[in-house]
């Protein structure tokens, strides 16, 4: 089935951005000309997505000033605010309303990947639960290392393996699409050793019970715009 809704995390200031996050968060910064929530909307708008909640926090004012309702991008948006920084686990609960009972896209406000992924990641067949993306050549020990089956089905999910570890190839992208099971796994969360709720922990018991969670390998470029050399890269290019 064909998704239409979207639901975009755009809450953190992204301490490593410095200076650059004094007054909008990190979404907010220009990456050829446009913000990279921009980017976003867009290409997930283009690929089918009509309806988007976007959780702001941090400088909030200038995500929904920038956005609106979302009508020039001929879409409707919807904010909620996230009160307190505890994870991505917690956040995604606040999407329960907005969801209600149907599948949605999720994605992070600071990942940049090649347009045509997004028509893939609307697309939820049948019998799939959850889709992760997941893209190779990057240090899985400052993200999640995504272990699967040679149907590129869902084994395991690591954050931050530490050496000595098991590891995987293979690493989580940030770009989700979700039927609203997930919310009986994230309910169920416990604080990680980092104090924080986590949906990879979530994820990875989705995929642990039974049910079908599909990897797909992005195509094309990929960024997470996680400090100032990255978007200055992008910006080069």
């Amino acid at each position: 089935m064909k998704i239409d809704k979207a639901v975009l995390l755009a809450a953190g200031r992204g301490t490593r951005m410095r200076e650059m996050t004094a007054e909008i968060p990190k979404p907010m910064l220009e990456v050829r000309g446009k913000p990279v929530l921009q980017h976003i909307v867009e290409g997930l708008r283009d690929a089918g997505i009509n309806s988007f909640l976007i959780i702001v926090g941090y400088r909030a004012e200038s995500v929904q000033n920038f956005f609106g309702d979302g009508s020039r991008y001929n879409a409707a948006i919807q904010y909620l605010t996230q009160t307190i920084q505890d994870g991505t686990g917690r956040v995604v609960e606040l999407a329960k309303n907005f969801a209600a009972n149907t599948p949605f896209v999720l994605g992070y406000g600071d990942i940049l990947v090649a347009p045509e992924n997004y028509k893939r990641i609307v697309d939820l067949p049948e019998g799939i639960e959850a889709t992760i993306s997941v893209t190779r050549g990057e240090d899985v020990t400052k993200g999640g290392a995504v272990f699967v089956n040679e149907q590129m089905e869902l084994i395991d999910l690591r954050e931050k393996p530490k050496p000595g570890e098991p590891t995987s190839p293979w690493y989580n992208a940030g770009l989700y699409a979700f039927r609203p099971s997930i919310f009986d796994f994230t309910a169920k969360l416990k604080p990680s050793p980092r104090g924080e709720y986590e949906l990879t922990d979530a994820i990875r018991e989705l995929g642990q019970s039974g049910k079908k969670v599909q990897a797909i390998a992005l195509t094309g470029s990929w960024a997470d715009v996680r400090d100032p050399e990255v978007l200055a890269k992008l910006n080069a290019l």
